[in-house]
């Protein structure tokens, strides 16, 4: 009986590791209670008053004085430490007339003192507008205005310092802004400031809508949008995050190399810092310095963005790719053709990639710690893939014009099968559901589609398209916009851009659509990036047959552009933009992307079997009819 009833056990406890497997129980269940638990966590904050983060990471000082808080080639700090100097930059800022309530303008490079000067602001109930060190020009002006702040706090790097003193007619009488520099003698200065805030009612009763910092769009496609990054959001953020890193002393260090400007550095430094956990700050991304940082700092786990992995794989082997205590990478935009390449290199266990935008009311994330999970955004087990059925909707889209289709009859929507995809729209129950774009309403009001699949009905678009698998895998597909119609079919950007970038000698393909003269829809263009070693005998017949094997006809680019360096955004992310805007016209290359004027070109003909010269003459051809693709 006794050994009967110890194998029932053991079948049920199988049966349940089993289910538990298949279905991913507990990890979707662990998922909706850490979010209900930072729920209430805001709501009761926000009943004391006390909403804004500044408190957390008072009483996660009371908990880690002396843990190391922040290390970095200039100094490092204790949580202690990092307090009082944060006082004293709050106490600065009421000295220069900074009052509750408002924003001042970074134009900062990843620092100590850019952590000191933010959770200074939040001391007095102020935050900072984070905004692009390397714009300039008309750009840079309209962040500026944007944010409503009248101080401007600038990076004493020499070229930080140049480009504001460069427009500082346009920085003080059009933009309304006072710019202050950081360098040694204002720091100096600051550090005469009391280590304590002499009101500390100004923290206090702070709106869960007011910005714990204001972010900005990519502006990519056109001038930058505002979104502010709510403390409410903030709140619930850093109390959703669990990735088991160990906190406080001899704890967990992260390894922080991108923009802290942009979200995904940002939302990571005040996650790690008010939960307690160390980091490690680099002024910024450098393949060469990159190893050895987190070997020195000792950091257990590092942010990426984008492209990040792929330049880090194409610098030459070093005793450092694995004298490291790395146990995760965390970040977004890990192309899958790098993905498990750089795991295998560099020695790293886990994965975790999310998705996201600055907008952030739809984000996914993705904890690998095995083949199964990776190359992937996200993952939702069965729970999750019944809660979230009608809240993530995918949905078809016409890619000429990027409006959702609807059916000439019933005026709706039609919904795409998750295993196939399409834009992913999210159910809401009233556009206050989305904070909305800083002071741009009618921006925000084009992110809500209504009457989608009945009268009433409202989502938001996330101008994402995605497509989950049957257990409940995420994939990219592409960005709306990316996405172009070439022989009366659809073609993926990102699937095309995988499939090349595993070629062997090719270290990175960027694609887009072009228009051609005489032709409809936009043609393939992928603008490839050779092995340096590779360049002089690469076999682009070879390169035909590969991506005909493993690509719908229509979807193999017809166009190459050979390129001698990355073309991408300060982030580390691919810009297709510059090279879509030239296309594959002789008189514009060079125009938009002017590192690419000598750029080569190819082109793929229907009859041929390899990419051949592409130039003025072929051109003409296109442009006169005597050619058809």
């Amino acid at each position: 009986m006794a050994l009967a009833a110890a194998a029932a056990v053991a079948g049920v406890g199988a049966l349940g590791a089993y289910l538990d497997g298949k279905y991913q129980l507990r990890k979707d269940l662990d998922t909706v209670n850490r979010t209900r638990r930072s729920e209430r966590i805001a709501t009761r904050a926000k009943a004391e008053g006390r909403l804004n983060t500044w408190y957390v990471f008072k009483a996660v000082v009371a908990k880690y004085p002396d843990a190391q808080c922040i290390w970095s080639r200039t100094g490092s700090y204790t949580f202690q430490q990092v307090l009082d100097i944060a006082c004293q930059y709050g106490n600065y800022f009421l000295s220069i007339g900074v009052k509750r309530g408002q924003l001042v303008a970074f134009y900062l490079q990843n620092s100590p003192e850019f952590v000191f000067a933010w959770l200074g602001l939040w001391s007095i109930g102020c935050s900072p507008a984070m905004i692009n060190y390397n714009l300039t020009g008309a750009g840079l002006i309209h962040c500026l205005k944007l944010s409503g702040a009248e101080i401007l706090l600038v990076d004493a790097d020499p070229e930080c310092t140049a480009r504001i003193n460069d427009q500082r007619t346009e920085v003080e009488n059009d933009a309304k802004m006072h710019p202050v520099f950081l360098d040694d003698s204002l720091k100096s200065h600051i550090s005469s400031f009391p280590t304590t805030v002499a009101d500390k009612t100004l923290a206090r009763n702070m709106d869960g809508g007011f910005p714990s910092m204001l972010l900005y769009t990519s502006g990519t496609t056109g001038l930058p949008k505002g979104c502010a990054f709510t403390m409410q959001r903030m709140h619930t953020t850093i109390f959703q995050k669990d990735l088991r890193d160990k906190k406080g002393y001899g704890g967990d260090r992260w390894y922080v190399c991108m923009p802290m400007y942009h979200g995904t550095a940002s939302v990571v430094i005040m996650a790690c810092i008010l939960t307690g956990v160390s980091i490690a700050i680099a002024k910024k991304f450098s393949t060469s310095r990159f190893w050895k940082d987190i070997h020195d700092s000792e950091s257990t786990y590092f942010v990426y963005v984008g492209e990040t992995a792929r330049y880090l794989l194409a610098a030459p082997p070093s005793p450092l790719d694995r004298g490291h205590k790395v146990r995760c990478m965390y970040g977004n935009g890990l192309r899958p053709d790098v993905w498990e390449k750089f795991q295998e290199r560099f020695g790293i266990p886990n994965v975790a990639e999310f998705f996201s935008s600055t907008e952030g009311l739809f984000a996914l994330i993705n904890y690998d710690s095995g083949p199964y999970q990776s190359r992937c955004v996200g993952h939702h087990g069965a729970i999750l893939r019944r809660l979230m059925h009608n809240v993530y909707v995918p949905v078809v889209i016409d890619p000429m014009t990027g409006e959702m289709y609807r059916d000439p009859k019933t005026g709706f929507a039609t919904r795409a099968p998750y295993s196939v995809g399409g834009e992913i729209i999210i159910s809401v129950p009233e556009e206050s559901a989305f904070q909305g774009y800083w002071k741009n309403p009618d921006a925000t009001a084009k992110k809500f589609v209504r009457d989608v699949f009945k009268k009433g009905d409202i989502y938001y678009r996330t101008g994402d398209a995605l497509r989950r698998t049957d257990d409940g895998h995420w994939h990219f597909l592409d960005r709306l916009g990316d996405t172009f119609r070439w022989k009366s079919e659809n073609v993926s950007t990102a699937e095309v851009s995988t499939v090349l970038g595993e070629y062997p000698g090719v270290a990175e393909a960027n694609v887009y659509g072009v228009s051609v003269p005489t032709h409809e829809g936009r043609a393939g263009c992928a603008a490839i990036l050779i092995e340096p070693e590779q360049r002089a005998n690469f076999d682009f017949a070879a390169l035909v047959r590969y991506a005909r094997e493993r690509l719908p006809k229509y979807a193999v680019p017809v166009f190459l552009r050979l390129v001698e360096a990355s073309n991408h955004t300060h982030n580390q992310k691919q810009n297709k933009v510059p090279l879509r805007d030239e296309g594959v016209d002789p008189d514009k290359v060079g125009t938009k992307a002017p590192e690419g004027k000598n750029d080569q070109f190819l082109w793929l003909l229907p009859q041929n079997d390899t990419y051949v010269e592409f130039g003025r003459r072929e051109w003409d051809d296109l442009v006169n009819a005597r050619v058809k693709l």
